[in-house]
């Protein structure tokens, strides 16, 4: 009797992702936005005509000064830029950071990590909770769609946001490290992204510094983030350094979207100081 072996069939490994995002997306900063939207739909190479792999991170009332609602022919572009596959997600409510910090941790990082624009680092749940859902209920009314998920301005949580974002069942988030998913706890990537900083001469020099590193340093991750501001066009060595990351990311990664991201078998996040 002739004898049969049964060979096992590897699926090959999941492509590599490159996640990019446009931060602090709002009115006030329409004419930076979309000269960041052009140049990264064509640095990415999006695969279909008319197709955006990239998502923007928008802010309802940018330091309470330009409200969505009072601007509907910029919403109309944010709803044309969803139906063409931007993925939206819910940036704070107004990045600006009013609360008096206790702890020494928050302190020191509302103070040094960001020019108070750390919103969600100092709320309570109950305020964190009522921020998120006002914001996301205007957002996706705007977009007749859902939101992908939430990310806090200059990525800092404090816990109330965290505890506030399960609450709601909010299914991604992300900080300078990883992004997970609130409702469960558990990580979807990990590693730095890759961001830049127009505010100083040190700042720029030092983001520059990193961001030629890390296209190489990163290499291995699974998936790589890379995210940019309104301030990043108006200095011309973070545009080359933007066109040259991505560049060279683009080698051997596709862009994906933060939606698709599926949660890796790691205990969940834990709460932060």
């Amino acid at each position: 009797m002739a004898s049969y072996r049964v060979r096992s069939i590897v699926p090959p490994p999941p492509p590599k992702r490159l996640l990019a995002s446009i931060h602090d997306v709002s009115p006030r900063f329409e004419g930076a936005v979309d000269r960041l939207r052009d140049r990264l739909h064509v640095r990415l190479g999006d695969p279909s005509p008319g197709a955006m792999r990239l998502a923007m991170f928008v802010v309802p009332d940018f330091w309470d000064e330009a409200p969505l609602a009072a601007a509907p022919a910029f919403c109309a572009r944010l709803r044309g830029w969803a139906d063409q596959g931007v993925e939206m997600l819910l940036h704070g409510w107004n990045h600006r950071d009013d609360t008096a910090h206790a702890g020494r941790l928050a302190a020191f990082k509302a103070r040094r990590m960001t020019a108070g624009e750390g919103e969600f680092l100092g709320l309570d749940q109950a305020q964190a909770r009522s921020r998120l859902l006002r914001g996301r209920n205007l957002l996706e009314d705007i977009l007749g769609r859902p939101v992908t998920g939430f990310v806090a301005p200059a990525w800092l949580y404090g816990d109330g946001a965290r505890a506030a974002l399960a609450d709601l069942g909010f299914r991604v988030a992300e900080d300078h490290v990883r992004a997970w998913n609130p409702a469960t706890g558990r990580v979807l990537c990990r590693g730095p992204a890759i961001t830049w900083a127009s505010r100083s001469a040190p700042r720029i020099a030092s983001s520059l510094a990193f961001a030629a590193a890390a296209r190489h340093l990163l290499a291995p991750l699974s998936v790589v983030r890379v995210g940019v501001h309104p301030g990043d066009v108006g200095v011309p060595a973070i545009l080359r350094s933007i066109d040259t990351t991505i560049a060279a990311l683009r080698i051997a990664r596709e862009p994906g979207r933060y939606g698709d991201l599926q949660e890796e078998g790691t205990a969940p996040v834990p709460q932060a100081a």
